[in-house]
């Protein structure tokens, strides 16, 4: 298992960074708040974990180790799998999800894409007695869904390059192009992307 990489950071999209590592070029997917983390040309170093199936091998990065193996705890539950464990964690902290599964908290894991009543109950049944202690008071720190899809986004474009009154006149556009449930923060970060390039 690749439990770790560190090097130069080569290039930055929408789901994914390239790291450089010993003249080898590592594409690990990221959560947008962890891409907003990265800068090209910069160092980084990301803690790793590696999917593989019969037809590809897949690196997911996080900024440190807790991260990553929540991300792996997660895909311990039935029908959970990375793209699940990734949003998840795209939409809340580690320590909010954690509260969340001991606290029994159905609603504040349906917040995820992807994740319905059911799946967030089979969660909490699933993992109460394997998430590890959890910080007093972490819930506190959650933010509302509609502010979090927005900040991700914004962190993602700035580290892309654009400037935070472009970020913001994007996410504006692509609010009001929602209709119905919120599409998953990839989606909404790929669509602001567009809508800049077009500007450009």
């Amino acid at each position: 298992m690749i439990a770790s990489v560190a090097g130069q950071v080569t290039s930055i999209g929408a789901e994914s960074a390239v790291v450089e590592v010993g003249g080898v070029g590592l594409a690990v997917h990221c959560t947008p708040g962890t891409l907003a983390s990265l800068r090209l040309g910069a160092p980084a170093r990301l803690s790793t974990s590696l999917i593989v199936r019969e037809d590809s091998l897949t690196l997911y990065g996080f900024p440190d180790d807790a991260e990553r193996s929540l991300f792996e705890v997660l895909q311990t539950v039935s029908g959970v799998g990375p793209r699940v464990a990734q949003a998840v964690l795209a939409v809340h902290p580690p320590d909010v999800v954690r509260t969340a599964i001991a606290s029994g908290d159905v609603s504040t894991l349906t917040r995820v894409p992807g994740i319905g009543k059911k799946g967030a109950e089979r969660i909490i049944l699933e993992l109460r007695d394997k998430i590890g202690p959890v910080v007093p008071g972490a819930l506190a720190t959650g933010v509302p869904r509609q502010m979090a899809w927005q900040d991700q986004v914004r962190q993602g474009l700035v580290g892309l390059g654009w400037t935070p009154s472009q970020a913001d006149s994007a996410i504006s556009a692509v609010a009001e192009g929602i209709d119905g449930p919120t599409p998953p923060v990839p989606d909404l970060l790929r669509q602001a992307i567009k809508l800049l390039g077009k500007a450009r």
